[in-house]
């Protein structure tokens, strides 16, 4: 969701049972709350300073240790609150989906009189709250060595992610790691040097480990590479590969509901694969081995929008749990997302939400029209001064131009890279396009952080205010500031909030974002399109007609939906089954 919007969600809702994940790269943020929340509690705060050659891993330690805190303190509070509705108790058990066993209990202790039984279903109730995990995400693409003060290259083991792996490792928390952006074999090598991701004897793992990937050849890739090390995923995080907040990791043409399916179809003999060579491996170091399989959960996001699209996957794949992510940037109770921001997101058209190239990592990236640092971006382009000020250097990657690695989204690097193609003799048009694709990159590092420096009346430092928003598309269909109640009902289905904009089925939409997708990536290369280039969109688009006859196949399942619904989905189906047929690869013609 993005470095800042959800740097301290756990203060905010894992008191109510509810599960979030923090981003870690970024150790100047997480001081910086680390600040912040030490002075709300009058507590003194010492600065871990830059000069400390472990500052990254010791930041985030002390942080997240701080939220531990934090969130002990308020469930011990909330154990002891009376059963009242204006409590967080209360809130908490209303809270849950009403199927819940906990929910009916809670529902029968209300109903009872004062009396010994229902201080007895009041007690058995208390006992039953735990908070939410948790849990932290490390992108494992960033992932720069560092330099000490003198210029002097630090060991690997100082790396920005393995500095923030090592930081979680040594942390308090019993919780999740959720790795994303692919494998990393220097960091995920890592892992081993740490006691925490491996079981005792007991089989219980301190510090899990969740793969988000975008289908099921990542999964099994990168499972057997941590398998054979001897750590286990405990979690496959499946996200659709454009249908999706932040950066998008676009297949080969699979859709989300083929590779569900694959899952289903594979998971037994997915985890049988991994357990023996994770308990080889185990044998191996001389680390207890697992008794039996341990559960591994699957889990799914991206575009998630309705009820009934959540009950589903549940039902028809056997997904444990469900991720809605862009939605709650709608919920201040929830995330951190400045009061501008929040009304141009609140009023926002399906427009406002596009497929852009402005990370810097060259990855597909979900941006908003309206944010505060696309109108920055553009006018610095317009005063002649493309390019930020380039700070924390997170995505420094490009050599360039230069010995050391600056990141193309920098002042330096466009003005080098405007200067080459100065040089080059290129027509106006060809100028036009290089410039347009060189000053789209703009800087996520303080786009992405400084929303929850607002909203908290945090100094920004060198005046860096703009924002950078990278929600998914299904936003569009959410256009009001919600309460965190509000949202929750709407993901249970006790109320729809939902606004009158079509929305189509989430399989149709990821269908749609796919075709659009292909058809512009052809289209970049038209005039000098390779063998190779011809084969993969020709098999890209072959694997989106095997998704539409997939769906096709699936509608009479969904009997949850209504039977209008379904029409229009095949509806949709077919035509994007026509448009598809009629697009020619080799003529390139749509």
């Amino acid at each position: 969701m993005g470095l800042g919007y959800t740097i301290d969600t756990p203060v905010k809702v894992a008191r109510f049972g509810i599960s979030s994940v923090v981003s870690i790269i970024q150790d100047h943020l997480v001081e910086q709350m680390r600040e912040f929340y030490l002075k709300q509690l009058g507590e003194t705060y010492n600065p871990i300073a830059v000069t400390d050659i472990d500052h990254r891993a010791k930041r985030i330690s002390s942080y997240l240790n701080l939220l531990k805190q934090i969130v002990d303190t308020q469930i011990q509070k909330l154990k002891t609150e009376p059963f009242q509705q204006e409590n967080d108790i209360a809130k908490y058990f209303e809270l849950l989906p009403d199927n819940s066993e906990i929910k009916v209990l809670y529902r029968k202790m209300k109903m009872l009189k004062e009396g010994e039984e229902k201080e007895v279903l009041q007690k058995q109730l208390r006992e039953k709250i735990i908070p939410g995990s948790i849990d932290v995400n490390i992108m494992t693409k960033i992932d720069n060595l560092n330099y000490d003060k003198n210029g002097m290259l630090l060991p690997v083991e100082y790396s920005d992610a393995s500095s923030a792996l090592r930081g979680y490792a040594l942390s308090d928390l019993s919780s999740s790691v959720v790795f994303s952006a692919g494998l990393n074999p220097r960091l995920f090598a890592y892992l081993e040097t740490f006691s925490d991701f491996f079981p005792n004897e007991n089989g219980n793992i301190k510090k899990k480990i969740i793969l988000k990937v975008s289908d099921y050849r990542s999964a099994l890739i990168q499972g057997k590479f941590l398998a054979k090390k001897g750590i286990w995923i405990s979690e496959f995080r499946i996200e659709s590969g454009l249908n999706c907040g932040g950066h998008a990791f676009p297949t080969d043409g699979y859709l989300i509901g083929p590779i569900l399916e694959e899952f289903k179809e594979k998971r037994e003999s997915l985890t049988a694969e991994l357990y023996d060579m994770c308990n080889r491996a185990l044998a191996e170091k001389r680390i207890p081995t697992f008794k039996k399989i341990p559960y591994v959960k699957i889990s799914v996001q991206g575009g998630i929008g309705t009820a009934t699209e959540d009950e589903f996957l549940r039902q028809h794949y056997g997904v444990e749990a469900t991720g809605w992510g862009s939605p709650f940037l709608l919920v201040p109770e929830a995330t951190n997302v400045d009061d501008e921001t929040l009304y141009q997101l609140a009023n926002a058209k399906q427009e406002d939400y596009y497929l852009s190239h402005a990370s810097p990592l060259g990855i597909p990236f979900n941006n908003f029209r309206k944010s505060s640092a696309e109108q920055q971006r553009r006018e610095r382009i317009n005063k002649n001064r493309p390019g930020s000020p380039c700070y924390k250097k997170y995505l420094s990657f490009n050599t360039e131009f230069t010995k050391l690695p600056i990141c193309v989204s920098s002042r330096e690097y466009q003005n080098k890279k405007i200067q080459e193609l100065t040089s080059l003799p290129l027509s106006d048009t060809e100028f036009a396009e290089k410039f347009d694709q060189l000053t789209e990159k703009d800087c996520l590092c303080e786009g992405l952080s400084s929303s929850v420096l607002l909203k908290n009346s945090i100094p920004v430092k060198h005046h860096l205010e703009a924002v950078t928003m990278c929600p998914g598309p299904n936003l569009a269909y959410f256009s009001r500031i919600f309460s965190l109640e509000e949202m929750i009902n709407h993901i249970y289905g006790r109320k729809s909030i939902l606004n009158s904009n079509y929305r189509p089925h989430m399989f149709v939409k990821e269908l749609k974002m796919y075709v659009d997708y292909l058809f512009e990536e052809v289209k970049k290369c038209e005039k000098d399109l390779s063998d190779k280039q011809s084969k993969y969109f020709s098999s890209f688009k072959e694997n989106l007609l095997k998704g539409i006859e997939y769906y096709k196949q699936l509608l009479p399942q969904m009997t949850k939906e209504a039977t209008e619904r379904l029409g229009k989905m095949k509806t949709e189906l077919d035509r994007f089954k026509i448009a598809l047929s009629e697009f020619s690869v080799d003529k390139l013609i749509v």
